[in-house]
């Protein structure tokens, strides 16, 4: 459990005087210097109030966001205590069936949001949030915290999840060039299977949320191959889950992972990433174990201590190609905020966390990505972050939400992580996706 609270001062000038002489947050971490408290003076003064918060993030990840509002809980005087956890999927409802809701939540996956929004439990969008909303958000993005009409949230946090990390070192040292195209991916993975190193590395090991690396993997190959209209289509149920387009999407990516000449690179067999952390799963690239590894653009922040990363550095990333060159397929996915109360400071949270300051200042802080159109790639904390945040902003990008985040939280968050893992432990893909088919809930 983490939590960043931080006492709530009645006037702004004792919490001057305070930080400026040096006392420490919760937890005893450094202090920071008094705010400038002009750029939130619009949320207003809200003293003796706190605002909890439970989300997913821990560790330094928890550590950034807590640092980016710290000079808004100061200046506001709410005191946002923050809560991660890593079973925040499998936790949320039964902290909301218990009488113990959070105020604010950072919901990983739409569908889930939206379980909460029928059930009457999350309270619809403030004016003010709306507001943000439509200024800061594509009609798309928006529409992923939107049921039945009512804006229920805002995005928090936006990845780009078509990303190939590679080692530049070890490509320039092989004579291998990135690859533009699908037929142009493979022949660069045959080539150094050939060489006598497995071209892949992957891990999906993540607690109860354990599979949905291969679950990014499936919606990236099957967008591509058989673009937008099929994708949606699959996402909401209007053709099966297992349908032979998908299966033959399945059967592209378990070319690759289910095969043991090209993974599992640095770790064993390709079944070995059943049992690999999806966090160090990048990591024997670092050591020339592995040639490519198939994750987001949050993985920016994973990588080891000191690792750097760039066009010139220790590792890079190329958007994994579609069918031709100019193809600009991007999987994508996000966290959104949504309330479980209505005060006053809770909407003031709210409305900081939907602005393009808060995304701007967590960006100038470490690895983030966001989808806002205010926020400058400028401010990017890496070239990846950058160049993702390049991607989600040109009108050429044929985005589209992870579809396991759209599926009902059932099957998204449940049977197709589960069929994902058996699937990847030697189960066949008509049976793997079948399986996923029959557990789809009826209307």
């Amino acid at each position: 459990m983490r939590f960043g609270a931080r006492p709530a001062l009645a006037v702004i000038v004792l919490a001057a005087l305070a930080l400026a002489c040096g006392v420490p947050r919760d937890g005893g971490a450094q202090s920071h210097t008094a705010a400038d408290c002009g750029p939130y003076a619009g949320y207003g003064r809200h003293p003796g109030t706190a605002v909890t918060v439970y989300a997913e993030n821990r560790d330094r990840e928890a550590d950034l966001f807590e640092e980016t509002w710290a000079d808004f809980a100061d200046c506001t005087g709410i005191d946002v205590r923050y809560e991660g956890d890593g079973e925040f999927e499998a936790r949320i409802q039964l902290r909301v069936d218990g009488g113990s809701a959070p105020d604010v939540a950072f919901f990983p996956q739409p569908g889930l949001l939206e379980r909460f929004a029928r059930a009457g439990r999350l309270k619809p969008a403030s004016a003010g949030v709306v507001a943000l909303a439509k200024k800061g958000w594509s009609a798309d993005w928006n529409s992923y915290a939107t049921v039945d009409g009512t804006l229920y949230g805002t995005p928090l946090v936006a990845n780009v999840k078509s990303f190939v990390w590679y080692s530049p070192t070890f490509f320039r040292d092989r004579g291998l060039s990135v690859p533009r195209t699908w037929s142009e991916l493979m022949a660069v993975t045959e080539k150094v299977a050939a060489s006598g190193v497995k071209p892949w590395c992957a891990g999906i090991e993540s607690a109860e949320a354990t599979g949905w690396p291969v679950t990014d993997w499936i919606e990236d190959v099957l967008l591509r191959q058989q673009g937008t209209a099929v994708y949606d289509q699959w996402v909401a149920h209007t053709i099966p889950f297992d349908d032979p387009r998908v299966i033959r999407a399945m059967d592209t990516v378990g070319s690759v992972l289910k095969e043991d000449r090209y993974a599992n690179g640095g770790f064993g067999p390709a079944r070995s990433m059943a049992s690999i952390s999806y966090q160090e799963a990048g990591t024997p690239i670092l050591s020339g174990d592995c040639a490519m590894h198939r994750q987001a653009s949050f993985y920016a922040g994973l990588w080891p201590k000191g690792t750097r990363i760039g066009p010139d550095k220790d590792v890079y990333a190329f958007l994994l190609p579609g069918t031709e060159p100019a193809s600009r397929p991007v999987l994508g996915g996000g966290v959104f905020t949504a309330a479980f109360t209505d005060r006053p400071e809770v909407r003031a949270f709210q409305e900081y966390l939907a602005s393009a300051d808060f995304a701007n200042a967590r960006m100038r802080k470490g690895p983030f990505v966001s989808a806002n159109r205010g926020v400058d790639p400028a401010n990017a904390a890496t070239p990846v972050d950058g160049l993702a945040i390049r991607l989600l902003q040109d009108p050429r990008t044929r985005f589209r939400f992870d579809g396991s985040d759209l599926m009902p939280a059932s099957v998204g968050a449940g049977t197709f992580w589960k069929a994902a893992v058996d699937w990847i432990s030697g189960e066949e893909t008509r049976q793997a996706a079948g399986s996923v088919e029959r557990s789809w809930p009826s209307r």
